[in-house]
C-alpha cells in the first residue's frame, strides 16, 4: 500500500521537528559548555545550579533525583558549587530530621550567569517577537509536552 501525499508530508514534517530538536539540544549543550568554561564549572555543575535556581531550595537527595545522579556524585558537585560561592547549604527548618540540609543558590551570583546568557536571551526575545501570542502559546505547549516525553523516556531507561 502506498502512502498518501498527506501522510508522506506529515512524516517528513515530524522528522524535521525531531531533527530540529536534536540540533537545538546540541546547540544549547555547546552554549552551556561555553558558559561552564567561563565560570570554571563542570557542565554537570551548571546543570545542577540551574535546577537549584529553578526549584530550590532542595535537599541534596531531591536534587540528585531531579538531576538523575547518584547521591555520592551530588556531594562532589555541591562541594564544588559551595567552594565557588554559588550555593549555600543550610539546615532545613521544615525537616523532621534536624540534620537535614537544604541547598540554595546564592542570589548575588546571578549577574554573572545573566551576562553570559545575555546574547541568547536577546536572540530569543527577538525570535519570539515575530510570533503572535497564540503561536507562542502553541510553541510553549509543544515544548512542555516534548519535555514531558523526554522525562518519561529518561525514567524508562533509568528503571529498565
Amino acid at each position: 500500500m502506498t502512502a498518501t501525499p498527506d501522510a508522506t508530508r506529515r512524516r517528513r514534517s515530524t522528522v524535521e521537528v525531531k531533527e530540529s530538536l536534536r540540533d537545538l539540544r546540541n546547540q544549547l549543550s555547546l552554549l552551556n559548555h561555553q558558559v561552564s568554561a567561563h565560570l570554571a564549572l563542570k557542565d554537570v555543575d551548571l546543570d545542577c545550579l540551574e535546577l537549584i535556581g529553578r526549584h530550590g531550595p532542595l535537599s541534596p537527595s531531591a536534587l540528585a533525583r531531579r538531576a538523575g545522579l547518584h547521591p555520592a556524585t551530588m556531594t562532589g558537585i555541591l562541594d564544588r558549587l559551595q567552594k565557588g560561592g554559588w550555593i549555600v547549604r543550610e539546615r532545613d527548618p521544615e525537616a523532621a530530621d534536624r540534620r537535614a540540609v537544604a541547598v540554595r543558590a546564592v542570589r548575588g551570583r546571578n549577574a554573572e550567569l545573566f551576562r553570559l546568557y545575555a546574547g541568547m536571551n536577546t536572540a530569543m526575545d527577538d525570535l519570539c517577537a515575530g510570533y503572535s501570542e497564540e503561536e507562542l502559546a502553541l510553541i510553549a505547549g509543544f515544548l512542555r509536552r516534548a519535555t514531558s516525553a523526554g522525562n518519561a523516556a529518561t525514567g524508562d531507561l533509568a528503571n529498565g
